[in-house]
């Protein structure tokens, strides 16, 4: 009875994994004895790897899918065609090991050992006496599957493949210790740095502990299988970016389908070319670097973005420098009410004087610093310093309710402020306050060094109630004086002299409510 196609693809991987092992070794024996010597164990260990590409041909033909679909499978006929080969493959690893213990080639001799490892299961697969009718079962449904024509390995007059350049540390995934240790060695003759591990869940504890350049991740695995993996290592946003290999003795074209849907960089069947593996990897490899490259630009124009715009707010409001992005090119805008204030430090000609230029910077910024972060705080916008004068709006550029109420209450914590710096440093400093309410135009000014900046009646009057107030007495005008009555005691102090405005009624603000 013809084996299903689920029962072929079990064979091909069963018979496949010893007969990759034993093509693999045979192909790096060569390559380290035409690299190293002795060279007349050469000719022996290409006739041991033709013989290994002699069964593997047969393999391929005698479990082609289209002999699947016909119902011509002959797993008799099979083993018969297999054996043969076998024993050819034997006597010539007998007569390497036999060379390679005369030259005392100790490290030869345990790469055959290895060798005689994997022959010796594949003629345990082909002996054993469910070998017919394990992998028989109900014929192939009329929907089957496609086969993807195998890799050939490199024969005994293929020369060593051409060394590429090694970066990166690579994860072999595979359940076969033989075939771990194969591919762990080849990369590591490569300059690769390695590691390896027997099932997916595996690869991925390690992987979440170390970081990898490439995975070359087996399909059929206990624990974890390799589709299970690969759709875990897709999923997880750590992850993801790293390029990863299949190598496997499945040849199906589901299967390969399924990996490169699921993420997977290339498909490499067992038995693998050397030739082919390298040239693959080294491509993943390359566009990884490039990957990684691009990721480093975008994380460096990303951070040079957020740089740019931490410098805009330190000269615009955030709206404002929206705005800007967005395209506009001239700003001003009209705002009917906001309230602005003026703080300026009473004496400070003087008190510079008795101070070098940079501890007076230096205190001048301890204590604007504080305001600033007052300012932010209370929501309402810092628009610049002049010499030792503060000034901040509440109202723009975004409308607020409380305009004159967030103001009034952040001059008394500046009020504070100044408390507690003459404190820490023993000083004296008093603070004058002025506030206004009324209608601003704002708008931004200058084209290269631009600033925000406010115009008006109302910015005029706030600089005036602030020179002729009082120290430490918050100083504010009639109609902002009606909008804090309820929050604050407001206390008259009558009428001043402005300039170009003439007679003028004031306030004191003395405490909260």
């Amino acid at each position: 009875m013809p084996g299903s196609s689920e029962a072929i693809k079990h064979l091909r991987h069963d018979l496949r994994t010893p007969l990759n092992q034993m093509i693999g070794y045979s192909e790096m024996l060569i390559e380290s004895v035409t690299e190293s010597g002795p060279a007349e164990l050469l000719d022996d260990l290409q006739r041991l790897c033709g013989s290994g590409g002699e069964l593997l041909t047969i393999l391929n033909e005698s479990l082609a899918q289209w002999k699947v679909e016909a119902g011509k499978i002959d797993l008799v006929g099979l083993r018969r065609a297999m054996l043969g080969p076998l024993n050819a493959f034997v006597g010539y690893r007998d007569l390497c090991e036999e060379a390679a213990r005369v030259l005392g080639r100790n490290e030869i001799m345990a790469d055959l050992g290895k060798i005689d490892q994997a022959t010796s299961n594949l003629r345990k697969l082909l002996e054993a006496d469910a070998f017919a009718t394990r992998y028989t079962f109900a014929p192939p449904p009329s929907a089957s599957t496609v086969t993807v024509a195998p890799f050939a390995s490199s024969n005994a007059a293929t020369p060593p493949a051409p060394m590429i350049t090694a970066w990166g540390r690579i994860l072999v995934v595979d359940d076969e210790p033989l075939n771990r240790e194969m591919l762990l060695r080849r990369l590591a003759r490569m300059g690769f740095s390695t590691a390896g591990v027997e099932n997916g869940q595996k690869a991925l504890e390690l992987m979440a502990r170390e970081s990898f350049d490439l995975v070359l991740l087996d399909i059929m695995m206990p624990v974890m299988d390799g589709f299970e993996t690969l759709d875990r290592l897709k999923a997880d946003r750590k992850l993801k970016h790293i390029p990863v290999v299949m190598l496997t003795a499945l040849d199906e074209v589901a299967s390969t389908v399924r990996c490169i849907e699921a993420g997977a960089e290339d498909y490499v069947p067992k038995p693998f070319n050397p030739v082919i593996l390298r040239a693959r990897m080294g491509a993943s490899l390359d566009k990884k670097r490039l990957r990684d490259q691009e990721r480093a630009y975008l994380a460096e124009i990303q951070a040079e973005r957020a740089k740019s715009e931490r410098l805009l707010l330190n000269v615009l409001p955030k709206a404002i420098g929206e705005r800007l992005k967005a395209g506009e090119q001239t700003i001003v805008d009209a705002v009917p009410e906001a309230t602005v204030m003026f703080a300026d430090i009473v004496g400070f000609t003087r008190i510079a004087a008795s101070f070098t230029p940079a501890r007076t910077v230096s205190l001048l910024n301890e204590i604007f610093s504080e305001f600033d972060q007052m300012s932010e705080q209370a929501g309402i916008e810092k628009i610049k310093t002049i010499g030792d004068a503060y000034m901040v709006v509440g109202g723009v550029p975004l409308p607020l309710a409380d305009h004159a109420l967030r103001c009034a209450r952040m001059a008394f914590e500046m009020l504070a402020a100044i408390h507690r710096f003459n404190l820490r440093h023993q000083f004296q400093w008093q603070i004058r306050i002025g506030l206004h309410t009324g209608p601003v135009v704002a708008g931004i000014i200058g084209s290269t060094k631009f600033a925000y900046d406010l115009w008006g009646d109302t910015v005029n009057i706030a600089s005036r109630l602030e020179s002729h107030g009082e120290p430490n007495v918050p100083q504010v005008s009639e109609i902002t004086a009606e909008l804090l009555k309820d929050h604050f005691v407001v206390e008259p102090r009558g009428h001043i002299d402005l300039k170009n405005r003439g007679k003028m009624k004031v306030f004191r603000l003395l405490r909260p409510v």
